[in-house]
């Protein structure tokens, strides 16, 4: 599609969601029309009256007679304004209300939509980015029907119907009085054009100012650590200077061209003067007339200098609806096929049978994971290890369909994950990442995030299994305490004891543990276990580790490397082999036992050869 056609059909679609609340649209038309109306009789009445003053003192009326006229146009000039002021507050008050209502649509779709999109999506798209199309974007769009959509409106009563009243009573006048007109609008327009263009300069300069006070304070400890804050000042001087220069650019844009128009303009008001004084001398038109066109030209100086924000209302409208309409147009890679069943959980036996996976962009000879096969069943723990890079976590993460298999099937009890609700799939399903992410709220909000109408004793029960329960008692607040920004109050053990918990609330049927001990010591990850051991035999469990430690009671351990498994069997088996595990095992447990170890287990380039 063009892109001409394209802008259009985004103006379209948010005019059209503009006049979904009809009644609201309707009446802020009409009170635009109405109050333009008002302010276009506004120069007729003061020129009526100069024209009465001057009458009155050439017939030589009484004073009681001037006064009772001069007070009669005071009034009508009087109520015209009041009349003008109150029918824009109201169409201002009515567009401004169906913009907050478009706003209040727009985050809630847009929100639903985040929500939904597959992890493909996040993966290629920066978190920053989503954050700037849900609140920078939607105001765009949202101003649109007041700086836009009411403001031609406006523009078209004022410049419109105000040029035919001048040209239609006096054309020469008319035409001089309109001679800034043109100018004017096209200086505005330039001038919005180069503001909107730098404008977008100046968002990417403050974009890279935010992302370096965001590290900044998020890494404070690691910046006090090395002392470099005078490093980190020095680097956020240079990128606010730069948007400094851009904004002193700007400002410049801007006085040269409104001291241009400004200049136009008391040009076009001399000629009036000049021209209309000449047509007043010779009798053509009075001083009441001439009166007349002088409030039509301050009337119309105004709305001819708002054209160019009229045009930069339509470009950032345009740009901000493209950038949403992208994502809320955009369908989930992965999504329920039309009809499907909720998954019928029986005994709960994972199973991957011959699974392939590539992610988006790479080919066959890329692909992570290729002819993986497994199965799990309640009571039955899988381990996997292998390098990083292996496959390992693309594993976990296809159990609960956060990405589709490329080939192969992975199914439960019988059942491709495919053919199922995700909604019912996920619930069957809990892994814990590796990245044991905390909200900021209380820790037993935190702890039944997944299920919030758990009741306090289970949670305590995950708790004490997840060994957090002494911890979390010793507080002054116990489970009420308030959580820092993503758990920062929070060791790197209490977070992946506190993710266990959090799972271990839900009770599922499979549970993932994504290298989710490695910040947890060896003695309260073997309590863990212990815990955990009293309910295994409801759940097919997988442990993802590069600790040994921590899978070798597993009842098969798979050694993924380069997305293929190269051995598998239990820990005593494959300590037998001889292989990879056995080798990686022998560095963990004797480092130092000899160089026949190292033979195994490094590379000849003196890389880890695991």
């Amino acid at each position: 599609m063009p892109r001409t056609k394209i802008r259009l059909h985004t103006l379209g679609r948010i005019a059209r969601m503009a006049f979904r609340h009809r009644t609201r649209m309707s009446v802020t038309i009409a009170f635009a029309v109405v109050a333009g109306a008002f302010q276009l009789w506004i120069p007729q009445l003061l020129g009526a009256a100069v024209d009465s003053s001057f009458t009155f003192f050439q017939r030589g009326a009484s004073i009681e007679e001037a006064q009772s006229v001069l007070l009669l146009s005071a009034a009508l000039l009087f109520g015209a304004s009041v009349a003008h002021g109150v029918f824009t507050m109201l169409h201002n008050y009515h567009a401004e209300a169906v913009g907050q209502f478009i706003g209040y649509e727009l985050r809630l779709a847009i929100y639903e939509k985040v929500q939904r999109l597959s992890f493909s999506y996040h993966d290629a798209m920066h978190s920053g980015d989503l954050i700037t199309r849900g609140m920078l974007d939607i105001e765009g769009v949202r101003l649109f029907v007041n700086t836009g959509i009411v403001r031609l409106i406006v523009l078209s009563v004022l410049v419109g119907a105000g040029s035919w009243l001048m040209i239609s009573t006096e054309p020469v006048l008319g035409l001089v009085a309109l001679s800034f007109v043109p100018i004017v609008g096209w200086r505005a327009i330039v001038m919005r054009l180069r503001l909107r263009k730098s404008w977008h300069g100046l968002q990417r300069r403050l974009s890279v100012l935010t992302r370096i006070m965001e590290e900044n304070l998020g890494g404070i400890r690691v910046v006090r650590s090395f002392g470099s804050q005078d490093y980190e000042m020095s680097k956020f001087d240079r990128t606010s200077n730069r948007a400094f220069n851009l904004t002193r650019h700007r400002i410049g844009v801007r006085v040269r061209n409104a001291t241009f128009m400004s200049f136009a303009y008391f040009i076009s008001m001399g000629l009036v003067l000049t021209v209309g004084g000449a047509m007043v001398l010779d009798g053509s038109i009075t001083v009441g007339r001439l009166t007349e066109f002088l409030a039509y030209l301050t009337i119309l100086q105004m709305p001819v200098r708002q054209m160019g924000l009229l045009v930069n209302s339509i470009a950032r409208a345009t740009t901000s609806g493209e950038r949403l309409f992208d994502v809320l147009d955009r369908e989930p890679e992965i999504h329920d096929k039309p009809g499907a069943p909720a998954l019928k959980l029986k005994k709960g036996v994972l199973t991957f049978d011959s699974v392939g996976f590539a992610y988006e962009g790479q080919d066959e000879k890329e692909h992570t994971l290729t002819d993986i096969s497994f199965e799990v069943a309640p009571g039955q723990t899988l381990g996997l290890v292998g390098p990083p890079g292996a496959g390992k976590s693309t594993i976990a993460h296809l159990i609960p369909r956060f990405y589709d298999v490329s080939s192969g099937s992975i199914r439960i009890d019988g059942q491709d994950i495919r053919d199922v609700t995700l909604v019912s799939l996920r619930r069957a399903v809990s892994v814990i990442q590796q990245d044991s992410f905390i909200f900021t709220s209380r820790l037993e909000n935190n702890l039944a995030y997944g299920n919030p109408w758990v009741d306090r004793d289970h949670i305590e029960w995950a708790s004490e299994t997840a060994q957090l329960h002494s911890y979390i008692e010793q507080l002054p607040k116990g489970y009420r305490t308030l959580v820092g920004e993503r758990g920062v109050s929070l060791s790197g053990g209490q977070k992946q004891r506190l993710a266990i918990a959090r799972m271990l609330v839900l009770q599922s049927p499979i549970m993932v543990f994504d290298d989710s001990t490695a910040a947890i010591d060896a003695a309260t990850e073997q309590r863990i276990r212990q815990g955990l051991a009293s309910i295994a035999h409801k759940h097919a469990t997988v442990v993802i580790a590069h600790r040994l430690s921590s899978l070798m009671h597993a009842d098969e351990i798979l050694f993924i490397d380069g997305g293929r498994i190269i051995e598998r069997g239990t820990h005593q088996s494959l300590l037998r082999d001889g292989g990879r595990y056995a080798a990686l095992y022998a560095l963990q447990t004797n480092p130092d036992e000899d160089e026949a170890v190292d033979a195994k287990v490094f590379s000849r380039d003196g890389g880890l050869n695991v």
